[in-house]
């Protein structure tokens, strides 16, 4: 007789993700590098937007990129959300108000229309459900408002030599209980990855337009290649990071 094996239901995966967050030896941040980005792009996406607007960040993590976002974009108002009590908790010492929520649903615990822009800052690539996460998004921002999201790029430069080697792309899992087949040793808990092309289908097909992208680099490229993952930046799809900019209607 064969042994019929289930797989895991979400709730399980869930429950799995939320225990590599609640590690403490998991990062809940990329860095100064990252905060830095983030607020540069906050700024520039609120450049014709009045005072006070309303910022969510969506899986704010310890709070660092959103505290530096606030610091660098005075007279707004900054909330962040996040499933990790331990990120909440961290978020909360810098003065964030952040609010404990499943980050891809069923339902955000805000009022539709009520942000002006949202930052999922490399988040949707641990997410179980993307479509409903980006409705979600889509949901609370008011009308013409701002999606800043990043996640890291399943075509960069180096994947792409990588899987020519036959080697698994850097950011890339096959389970959330070790790393195989990869360079690097810990389990980031990423479920989703992208290309450019199939990130911008989606985000269309969620309902966004006016979708702009950039580039960014990876802070954890060897140094003797940081000078070609900035050269990599000018070609968005080939870049380490995807930045993308997109609008409701």
């Amino acid at each position: 007789m064969t042994k019929t094996v289930h797989a895991p239901s979400r709730g399980s995966r869930e429950r799995r993700l939320r225990n590599i967050y609640e590690d403490p030896a998991v990062p809940l941040s990329s860095g100064a590098d990252r905060a830095r980005r983030q607020a540069a792009l906050l700024a520039a996406a609120l450049k014709d937007v009045p005072s006070p607007a309303v910022i969510v960040d969506i899986g704010c993590g310890d709070g660092q990129a959103l505290r530096a976002a606030a610091d660098g974009n005075a007279g707004h108002r900054f909330v962040g959300l996040d499933w990790s009590a331990s990120a909440v908790g961290q978020s909360r010492a810098r003065g964030i108000s952040v609010l404990r929520a499943a980050v891809d649903g069923p339902a955000l615990p805000l009022a539709s229309g009520s942000a002006d822009v949202v930052i999922m800052s490399e988040v949707i690539e641990h997410l179980v459900d993307t479509d409903a996460a980006l409705y979600e998004a889509r949901r609370i921002l008011r009308p013409g408002g701002s999606l800043l999201l990043s996640t890291p790029n399943l075509a960069a430069w180096y994947n792409r030599g990588l899987l020519v080697a036959g080697i698994q792309p850097v950011f890339s899992e096959v389970s959330l209980r070790g790393v195989f087949g990869r360079p690097g040793s810990q389990v980031a808990g990423h479920l989703h990855m992208f290309t450019l092309r199939a990130l911008v289908g989606l985000l269309s097909a969620c309902g966004f337009s006016s979708i702009t992208a950039s580039g960014a680099c990876y802070h954890d490229v060897p140094r003797p290649f940081r000078p070609l993952d900035r050269v990599f930046c000018h070609w968005p799809g080939a870049a380490s990071i995807l930045l993308v900019h997109a609008r409701t209607t």
